[in-house]
């Protein structure tokens, strides 16, 4: 099945059709030509991609995928997500890095700008501590800006959180995440439909972002640009039957033309957690919801800092942070983060490691 499902232009339509008159995978890749061209929907390219695909590639794969720790999933694995089995083009194979647990979990889809401001960032933090608060799993794509945003977000809260990949596994993409790939492997759960070593595309992009909403019950925008590729995520929600809310924004604000526009349009707006909560009448408080994030104390009262610096203190915890995990998370340049950092060291309540990572003291 794993071979099957890295044949190039065979759809989840293709597929059932190989299956039908094959009865298995194996017997699929195996059929002469000239039976799998005389089935419906199966072009002369398409029965060349087949004969071209064999046994041995799924194989090298597969054992791929495991040199990285991975699992391979196919439709009618126990672990593969029941959630994306209907639909429009169910993936014929995912790769999964981390806790499988997660796919059985509720959900709720994350996703934003790329060039997100300060306002993006602290609403995408409190969509996140609220549904961690619920024992949500938060779903995001792993890319630069507020998807960075929202997997750190439910990492410190002790919450779920599953990132979806448009390339496969061993290439690190943005490089900046790289830090936060290897905490999403250890805490969370890496998912994806390329094999390892695929670099990212325009078309790959638009193949995870279904998968991004597809995993979940409802997707909240919270902030996008006109044209930004998280409208993508948008129609491909609205396309599978998955609800969508939308973070509003000031109507000067560049990053929330999209989101506002979708609001005119009919969106159901996001304005506070309940409004969220209320499509999971299912789910219950947990413990982590009862706390607060380590990273919202406050410094010393006393202590002569900015409302930036303050607030750049509150996104610290007792792990160390590589300085473009914090670019993402407070939403401003190293310009500006820099000397508010060497601010909060100078007072002792901040250090710097090896690597330029930072924490509280």
């Amino acid at each position: 099945m794993v071979a099957l499902g890295l044949v190039n232009g065979v759809g989840h339509a293709r597929r059932t059709t190989l299956l039908t008159a094959c009865s298995t995978a194996y017997g699929a890749l195996s059929a002469p030509f000239e039976f799998l061209r005389a089935l419906p929907g199966i072009s002369n390219p398409c029965a060349t991609a087949i004969k071209t695909t064999s046994v041995a590639q799924g194989e090298r794969v597969m054992r791929e995928v495991e040199s990285h720790g991975g699992t391979c999933l196919v439709p009618g694995d126990a672990a593969y997500p029941s959630i994306l089995v209907n639909i429009p083009e169910p993936p014929g194979v995912l790769f999964a890095l981390g806790r499988l647990e997660l796919l059985d979990r509720l959900a709720v889809a994350v996703v934003g700008s790329r060039n997100h401001s300060t306002y993006g960032s602290d609403a995408c933090r409190l969509i996140v501590q609220a549904a961690v608060g619920r024992g949500l799993c938060v779903v995001s794509g792993m890319a630069r800006g507020l998807d960075a945003v929202a997997h750190l977000a439910a990492l410190d809260y002790a919450g779920d959180t599953i990132g979806v990949l448009g390339n496969g596994f061993g290439v690190i993409y943005p490089a900046a995440n790289r830090g936060l790939y290897e905490r999403m492997r250890r805490e969370g759960l890496l998912l994806t439909e390329f094999p390892p070593g695929n670099r990212p595309n325009a078309g790959s992009f638009q193949r995870r972002n279904r998968l991004i909403s597809g995993l979940a019950r409802v997707t909240v925008v919270v902030e996008a640009a006109s044209g930004s590729g998280t409208l993508i995520t948008v129609d491909a929600a609205l396309s599978q039957g998955r609800d969508v809310m939308v973070v509003p924004g000031a109507i000067t604000s560049p990053t929330s033309v999209g989101t506002n526009r979708l609001l005119r349009d009919g969106a159901t707006p996001f304005l506070e957690s309940d409004d969220l909560l209320a499509a999971y009448p299912e789910v219950r408080p947990t413990k982590a919801g009862t706390g607060t994030l380590a990273a919202k104390a406050e410094p010393p009262p006393a202590l002569p800092l900015t409302l930036f610096e303050r607030r750049v203190f509150q996104t610290l915890d007792r792990t160390p942070r590589h300085l473009d995990a914090l670019i993402e998370v407070v939403g401003a340049p190293a310009a500006e983060l820099l000397p508010a950092l060497s601010a909060l060291e100078m007072y002792g309540v901040a250090r710097q490691e090896p690597g330029r990572r930072f924490l509280r003291a």
